[in-house]
C-alpha cells in the first residue's frame, strides 16, 4: 500500500522524487516502528495509540516538535489516501494533534550592520547600483523577495514617493519610501536604461533585461553581509525582519507595520513586538537605576 501512496504522489500529484523519497522515508520508519519488518507492515491493524508511542519514541531520539509534526503529517497524508481510495475504512491519525511548536524569534541586522553595507557597497556600473539597490529596498520597504521582481517602473511614484507592491492572493498594497531610496532608485534606472538595448519588463533586471531571479537575490544579499554580520542567516527575509524590528523600536503603531508588510493578520506581525520587548528589557536594565544590580561594598 506504501508503493501505491507513493505512485500517486508521484503520478496524478506531480510532487517531485525528493519529496516522493521523504514521504517514503517516514513511512518505512512508521512501518519498521510497528511490526519490525516492513514487508508484513498492515496499516489496517494500526491504532492511534500506536502512533503516540511512536510520537514519544521520536521526540525521545531527539527529533524536534517540528520535525514530529511533519511525519505525523506524512502518516496522515498516507491514510487519507487509504480511505479515499476505498482501500481502507478506519482511520487512527484522525485522533492525533500536532504538538505544539515554538515559533522562532525573527532575526535581524543591526543598525550599523546596514550602514556598514550600504555606505561601502559601489553603485558606479548598472550591476553594482542594481546590487545596492536590492538592498535599499528590502531594507525600506519591507517587500518580500517575489514582490520585489514583480515591480514594474509604473509601480513607483515618485512624486508621492510611493511603491505599489503585489503581494500574496494578489493584494495589493501602497508602501511609502524616503529621498533617499527615490534617488537611488532613479540613478539605478538610468544606468539600467543605458545599459539595456530595449525597454526593461521590471524593475530589477538582469543585463539581458529580463528578471532578476530569486537565487540571485538571495546571493546578493548574502555575499554583502559576510564578514559584517554575526547571522548564520543572511536573506532577503531577513531584511524584511529588519525593516520590521526597525519600526517599532522607532515607535511605528503595530497595525501600521501590518499594512506595510501585508500580513492578513495581525497575529503575523506580533511576532515582532518579541523582538522588540527583549530590547525593552535590556533598556531598562541599563537605564533604570533600580534595575541594576547592587554592588556591595
Amino acid at each position: 500500500m506504501i508503493n501505491r501512496f507513493l505512485q500517486y504522489l508521484r503520478y496524478e500529484k506531480g510532487f517531485s522524487s525528493h519529496t516522493e523519497m521523504s514521504y517514503r522515508t517516514d513511512l518505512i520508519q512508521f512501518a519498521g516502528f510497528v511490526s519490525h519488518d516492513v514487508e508484513a507492515f498492515d496499516p489496517s491493524t494500526v491504532t492511534s495509540d500506536e502512533i503516540r508511542a511512536w510520537i514519544v519514541l521520536l521526540l525521545e531520539e531527539g527529533d524536534s516538535p517540528r520535525s514530529v509534526n511533519r511525519k505525523v503529517s506524512t502518516l496522515k497524508s498516507f491514510y487519507r489516501f487509504l480511505n479515499h481510495s476505498l482501500l481502507l475504512n478506519h482511520n487512527p491519525t484522525k485522533k492525533i494533534v500536532s504538538l505544539k511548536t515554538k515559533k522562532p524569534l525573527p532575526l535581524y541586522f543591526k543598525g550599523k550592520e546596514i550602514n556598514f553595507v550600504s555606505s561601502n557597497m559601489l553603485e558606479k556600473t548598472f550591476e553594482e547600483a542594481r546590487d545596492k539597490l536590492i538592498i535599499e529596498i528590502l531594507y525600506q520597504t519591507g517587500v518580500r523577495c517575489s514582490e520585489l521582481i514583480g515591480i514594474k517602473d509604473s509601480d513607483i511614484d515618485f512624486d508621492r514617493k510611493t511603491l505599489r507592491v503585489l503581494g500574496k492572493r494578489n493584494k495589493e498594497r501602497l508602501i511609502p519610501f524616503g529621498e533617499t531610496l527615490r534617488n537611488a532608485i532613479r540613478k539605478y534606472m538610468t544606468l539600467r536604461d543605458e545599459a539595456i538595448d530595449h525597454p526593461a519588463e521590471r524593475l530589477i533586471t538582469l543585463k539581458t533585461g529580463v528578471p532578476v531571479y530569486s537565487k540571485l537575490i538571495y546571493n546578493k544579499v548574502h555575499s554583502a553581509f559576510s564578514g559584517v554580520s554575526t547571522l548564520t542567516q543572511r536573506s532577503p527575509h531577513v531584511l524584511r525582519h529588519t525593516f520590521a524590528t526597525t519600526l517599532l523600536n522607532n515607535g511605528a503603531e503595530l497595525n501600521a507595520v501590518k499594512e506595510l508588510l501585508g500580513h492578513s493578520h495581525l497575529s503575523a506581525t506580533e511576532i515582532y513586538t518579541h523582538t522588540t520587548f527583549d530590547q525593552i528589557q535590556t533598556i531598562y536594565k541599563q537605564a533604570h537605576p533600580r534595575a541594576q544590580k547592587r554592588r556591595h561594598p
